[in-house]
């Protein structure tokens, strides 16, 4: 399967900031719309990702004004990307490999979705369980 049908069945909103949006800002937007990472644009183009595990890591440093500061003191900038007609699992491998939870769907220069590990477990649950009843069905008659 391809993101393409992936972003199908889950849709293909995609919450975005701008890299001068504080931190305090970006936890309320992850809060209001139970999300762990938002897409950072500028000027239309992807400039960075920033997800919840970036702010927890940052408050060992102390949280002394960290609310205050802009999310380009946190954001990932070396953003890794997919097509929507990338294969889900070799993304799975990829994700894992690489240690992220979230990745940006491009095509051409447009952002079109995000995808998570969650979204691609859940995916991949639902195949399982297309293929055990299959098996089943096939067992039985």
């Amino acid at each position: 399967m391809r993101i393409q049908e992936l972003l199908k069945g889950k849709g293909s909103d995609v919450v975005t900031i701008t890299s001068d949006t504080t931190i305090g800002e970006l936890v309320q937007t992850l809060a209001d719309h139970r999300i762990g990472a938002v897409v950072v644009v500028d000027d239309g183009a992807i400039t960075g990702i920033i997800s919840e595990r970036d702010v927890v890591r940052a408050l060992p440093g102390g949280a002394e004004g960290l609310l205050e500061k802009p999310v380009s003191t946190l954001m990932t900038s070396e953003v890794i990307t997919c097509s929507p007609g990338d294969e889900v699992s070799s993304l799975a491998a990829s994700m894992t490999e690489h240690r992220f939870r979230h990745l940006p769907v491009v095509q051409g220069d447009k952002l079109v979705g995000i995808v998570s590990i969650g979204d691609i477990v859940k995916f991949r649950l639902e195949e399982l369980q297309g293929e055990r009843d299959q098996l089943e069905s096939y067992i039985t008659s």
